[in-house]
């Protein structure tokens, strides 16, 4: 599971993969729960889910009780973009549950730690293309 961890203070935003047998620290929290920063990785931070996606792409809504997918009747919000004005379309959206289901998970600080998220985070060199 990829964590993606956004910095209000800074504007930037690093990510980090999770193990498989440390996900459980996450499943059935929801959007907008606190979350201690050392289970991903950062010690010392107090962190705040703020959204996500699943396996197939879809978001999660904050509106959407559950962990379960599901088809919405949308005019707004997380996962849609209106093109005209008034318009509403059904749209696939995740619940506001963390599962097992879930690749990526999108969080804030609200505390900072001792480090620096770039001492915890170092970028990674780009690859060079052939």
């Amino acid at each position: 599971m990829k964590v993606v961890i956004s910095d209000p203070k800074t504007g930037r935003s690093y990510q980090t993969e999770i193990a498989k047998d440390k996900e459980t620290a996450l499943v059935g929290l929801k959007l907008g729960d606190p979350l201690d920063g050392g289970a991903v990785g950062a010690g010392g931070y107090k962190l705040q889910i703020t959204g996500g996606s699943d396996k197939d792409g879809f978001p999660m809504r904050k509106d959407l009780r559950g962990g379960r997918k599901a088809r919405l009747l949308l005019s707004g919000g997380v996962g849609f973009r209106a093109k005209r004005k008034g318009e509403r379309r059904k749209k696939s959206v995740r619940g506001n549950l963390i599962t097992d289901q879930m690749v990526q998970i999108n969080t804030k600080v609200t505390e900072a730690g001792e480090k620096k998220l770039e001492e915890l985070f170092p970028p990674k060199p780009k690859e060079e293309k052939k």
